[in-house]
């Protein structure tokens, strides 16, 4: 029985290999957009403006605090009703992307927070322009401190990509579902499917680790 489901599962191969590739350019592009506007959004949140200021943490208390299924079908369903037409792809991408872009505005807030004022300020008597502050002193080390929470949250958005599949778009998740119609082995199948999820975010996983080491090497070069 397991042999002859395993067969089955080796002529499914072509389509859980379109699924992967599915999964991986929609979470690269949700993750370099969403990285994009998550750091922008941090940077105008810490900018000095309460209005800006209030208007972004609002937005991003939202999405943080609803589901992430509700968000999807409301662009999807409800967009349309309103004369916005989107393919599922298109909106599988906006919502990952201003999903990531809330959860990164967070990140990078805190680790733009963390930097000493004593540090803005020798920048500040230095001549430094808001943007130069930002780019030379502020972001360089707000970076150790992002970091792992960034990396964390790439594996998190890859995995959230599976919610995809519940408006029909044929990512890693929607195979599992297909193929398990054909294969009865509910666990077998979506062993599978976790273990293409685990390959895809551990190289992340091991990237983080390599960047934190040599992060903190360098720091602890500094302070020698």
């Amino acid at each position: 029985m397991i042999w002859q489901q395993l067969q089955s599962l080796a002529g499914s191969y072509p389509l859980a290999l379109r699924g992967l590739g599915m999964t991986v350019v929609l979470s690269l592009i949700s993750l370099v957009l969403g990285t994009l506007l998550g750091f922008g959004l941090g940077i105008l949140r810490t900018g000095g403006n309460r209005l800006i200021d209030s208007l972004i943490g609002a937005w991003v208390d939202l999405i943080r605090g609803t589901p992430f299924l509700v968000q999807i079908f409301l662009i999807f369903f409800i967009l349309p009703e309103f004369g916005i037409e989107l393919d599922a792809f298109t909106a599988g991408i906006i919502a990952l992307t201003n999903l990531a872009a809330c959860f990164i505005c967070e990140i990078v807030v805190a680790g733009i927070r963390s930097v000493p004022t004593g540090q803005v300020e020798a920048a500040l008597a230095s001549g430094l322009s808001r943007w130069q502050r930002m780019r030379q002193v502020v972001l360089p080390q707000a970076m150790r401190i992002v970091l792992p929470p960034l990396v964390g949250q790439y594996v998190l958005l890859i995995k959230d990509s599976s919610v995809v599949s519940a408006i029909g778009l044929t990512d890693l998740t929607r195979v599992g579902w297909l193929v398990v119609q054909r294969v009865p082995n509910g666990l077998l199948v979506f062993f599978l499917v976790g273990v293409g999820y685990f390959i895809v975010c551990y190289p992340l996983i091991m990237l983080a680790r390599r960047l934190e080491r040599r992060m903190g090497a360098a720091h602890g070069e500094v302070q020698l």
